[in-house]
């Protein structure tokens, strides 16, 4: 029987009825958790005492650590803070993963075991559960153990490098673009491992390195002719590395565009005036055009510098060759596509109040894309999820007066059900951080 204070089950979802605990923060866990819970896993985010580290290092907010980032990645979930280092605190979190079908953390190796939260232990005591570590560096190498940040690993998987291209300098993507895209590799091994458990009843216990994972996809775009021993070419895939393979100046701005096939590319020569174009032999064919690729763009950045940009789009879809207008952030939010489909919403927000929502975007049958709990605070739902364990009133009341449990003080009417910290207990963001083993691109 579900405790009375527990969220409903979102009927209908089909991850409805699966609990995951979260013990990951930054953004390649609670990313990879954002894609469960909006498939209707009931998500309970475990947090220390100072919060998540991606609530302060990631703009201002209306009250202190409710970041925009933190918000968008924490739909859907609640919020249980635990000292793990008291007996209690860890005793809590036990008895919560005997709920639970997965278990998550992004802590380093040496970490999770001093804690005594390592695979080997929990799946001992609850066969069937989901164990998932998420590391830096995978456990078989010399660099298992190391601390791995967006950032790092944009360098160390050759990232910053190519995005550095002729002008040699070394440059991140203004975006953590490793850790959302082990997020996803997160996600899609969990639903594996869940799916595998409906076939034969068996837990699992999974692993994944971002740095290996991110390799393996640069890897499969770039390793190129070095894909064959002798290498029949060189490494790096030329349409994507030339100088010129970025957005097309037009007369008033930016546009996209992409031809693959050999009939964009002759649509593309005839709706730019020079149908003469598609004869010529270095143009004719992919390949040829591998080999002329630098002369293909500058041709290309030729014939369109003259042009104002909506002139441009409207001339290459009318030959139904695949662009867009380049976007700055700004122009974004405007884009008429966006807000027919309403991907950013507004909504409200019980302690942040108006904000800008993004729902989630993937359409599936019977699934509600509505965000059904917003982001919570530090410890919002720690004592009614305690409850729901079988806490009496007077444990739950011990563990924060202990310190072993803990709840961040609500602004207005979201106070009224947490429990009241002790005066000494705000959270710090400047606090020494937990050993994690991944995280956010950071200074």
């Amino acid at each position: 029987m579900e405790h009375p204070t527990a969220p409903p089950r979102p009927a209908g979802l089909p991850l409805a009825g699966i609990r995951v605990v979260d013990l990951t923060s930054a953004v390649v866990g609670p990313y990879a958790t954002q894609v469960l819970a909006d498939y209707g896993a009931e998500v309970i985010k475990v947090e220390e005492r100072s919060g998540d580290v991606i609530r302060w290092i990631s703009g201002r907010s209306r009250t202190p650590g409710m970041s925009g980032k933190f918000m968008h990645m924490n739909r859907n979930k609640r919020s249980v803070s635990l000292d793990l280092k008291q007996p209690a605190g860890r005793e809590a979190l036990l008895r919560l993963v005997d709920t639970a079908d997965v278990f998550l953390h992004n802590m380093r190796p040496a970490a999770i075991e001093r804690l005594g939260l390592d695979a080997a232990t929990l799946t001992a005591r609850h066969p069937r559960l989901v164990y998932c570590g998420v590391v830096g560096f995978g456990s078989g190498g010399r660099y298992a153990g190391r601390p791995a940040y967006d950032s790092i690993l944009q360098g160390g998987t050759a990232l910053a490098s190519l995005l550095g291209g002729a002008a040699g300098e070394p440059r991140y993507v203004p975006y953590v673009v490793v850790d959302r895209t082990a997020g996803l590799m997160v996600a899609h091994a969990l639903l594996a491992a869940l799916f595998g458990r409906e076939r034969d009843g068996a837990g699992r216990t999974i692993e994944v390195p971002m740095f290996e994972s991110y390799v393996a996809l640069l890897l499969g775009e770039h390793l190129y002719g070095h894909s064959f021993e002798p290498p029949t070419g060189p490494l790096g895939d030329r349409r994507l590395l030339d100088a010129n393979a970025r957005p097309v100046r037009t007369r008033d701005g930016h546009v996209c565009i992409t031809t693959n096939t050999d009939a964009q590319v002759h649509q593309l020569f005839i709706a730019l005036g020079r149908p003469d174009l598609a004869a010529d032999p270095r143009f004719a064919t992919a390949l040829a055009r591998i080999d002329h690729i630098a002369a293909f763009f500058a041709l290309r950045a030729e014939l369109l510098a003259q042009r104002d940009t909506d002139a441009v789009i409207a001339l290459l879809l009318a030959h139904d060759i695949p662009c867009m207008p380049c976007h700055t952030l700004e122009s974004l939010l405007a884009d008429p596509h966006l807000q027919d489909v309403g991907l950013v919403q507004p909504a409200e927000h019980p302690t942040q109040g108006s904000i800008r929502a993004i729902r989630p975007t993937v359409s599936m049958t019977g699934l509600d894309p509505t965000v059904r709990l917003p982001a919570p605070h530090i410890g919002q739902h720690t004592a009614e999820v305690l409850a729901e364990l079988g806490y009496a009133p007077d444990a739950v009341a011990a563990l924060f007066g202990s310190g072993a449990a803990f709840a961040d003080a609500l602004p207005d009417a979201a106070a009224e059900s947490a429990p009241e910290p002790a005066a000494d207990t705000a959270p710090d963001p400047t606090t020494a951080l937990p050993p994690t083993a991944t995280g956010d691109n950071m200074p």
